[in-house]
């Protein structure tokens, strides 16, 4: 047995949670023709099908590209500090894709590892996140490439999966979950179905011996010198967490922000010598490759990626993270190749 909704059933819990005071977030466009995760005002500006995926992510539900830290004050030589006001309303996020909600338990442990950040673990604590399972992907997802899926239930309290005739089958994985849709759905032997997603291209173990051998390969340069630095891959990242901490100042009064940064920005390294250890676009490329497929693991367990794909979705010039992995595949693959045509040249030399 399953357990299904209907569509307009969903709608009006949008509405209600909306009335109810609650914060709504979930794809819906932006303009004409740009989807993209939002806040919600209402039911019917949230979209549930037919798009591959919005071309932002949900981390900044969580992690807002610029918040307060706190107020300060100063007065000759005192200096008065008050906190910024915790974030309290409950939100959920609706409609999110798989590797969208897989992001959550993968930031969990860098915003939680020497130092528990507060604000986002406050507004984790507030958030539930429902999401709706892919039918459909794009040239851009790689989800099957780094163990996802379009049914990935990581970092999902509830999953939707489409029916048809606008009915949904209700998968609930958590308490919230279940307590989000209590006395809302019906039994049912219907049940959602998936696709087998987008085909795997990528073999990580290969990128990782590349790796670990290969920082000063002249790969670097040849694959990603066209980057123009301009952060699109990082920003619209379900899993990249850069920032930086700045004051704005008024007078004798202002606040202390956290603002997303990135690493392919010129000035991410800058020291205050002057000297740039990274300062040319390949290194900061490299050191992308490096933080999500070598770094992150090593430290956390976890690849930071979920193959959503937009990092080459969004980018100007056509990279991302799967034209450098698959460039890196394919010099593995000739090195494979030349050592073979060798091993047999010496074994015919020798018999």
């Amino acid at each position: 047995m399953s357990t299904i909704i209907g569509g307009q059933v969903l709608r009006d819990m949008v509405n209600d949670w909306i009335g109810d005071g609650k914060r709504v977030g979930g794809p819906g466009y932006v303009g004409n023709h740009l989807i993209l995760y939002r806040w919600l005002h209402r039911s019917d500006e949230l979209l549930l099908e037919s798009y591959p995926r919005p071309h932002n992510s949900i981390k900044e539900f969580l992690f807002p590209s610029h918040e307060k830290l706190y107020h300060y004050k100063i007065d000759g030589q005192h200096i008065e500090l008050s906190e910024a006001v915790l974030p309290d309303a409950q939100q959920i996020i609706f409609a999110a894709r798989p590797c969208d909600a897989a992001s959550l338990p993968i930031l969990d442990h860098v915003f939680n590892w020497d130092y528990r950040d507060v604000f986002y673990n406050r507004r984790r604590s507030l958030t539930t996140v429902v999401t709706l399972a892919c039918q459909d992907h794009d040239a851009h997802c790689f989800c099957t490439s780094v163990g996802g899926g379009p049914d990935d239930e990581r970092g999902s309290d509830a999953m939707l999966f489409a029916l048809g005739q606008d009915q949904y089958e209700v998968r609930c994985f958590t308490d919230k979950g279940k307590a989000l849709f209590e006395g809302k759905l019906e039994e049912s032997t219907r049940v959602g179905k998936v696709g087998p997603g987008p085909e795997r291209r990528l073999d990580l173990e290969t990128v990782r011996e590349f790796l670990k051998t290969d920082f000063e390969s002249p790969l670097w340069e040849r694959q990603t010198l066209r980057c123009i630095g301009c952060g699109a891959c990082a920003y619209n990242c379900p899993t990249c967490h850069c920032f930086d901490i700045t004051d704005e100042k008024v007078g004798s009064a202002g606040v202390r922000m956290r603002s997303w940064d990135s690493c392919q920005m010129a000035m991410f390294t800058v020291h205050a010598s002057g000297h740039n250890p990274r300062s040319r676009q390949p290194q900061r490329q490299r050191q992308r490759i490096y933080h999500k497929f070598e770094i992150y693991p090593s430290k956390f367990g976890e690849i930071l990626c979920t193959g959503c794909g937009n990092c080459s979705r969004v980018c100007p010039v056509g990279l991302g993270i799967t034209p450098v992995l698959t460039a890196i595949q394919e010099e593995q693959a000739a090195r494979a190749g030349t050592g073979a045509a060798q091993e047999a040249g010496r074994e015919k030399v020798d018999q």
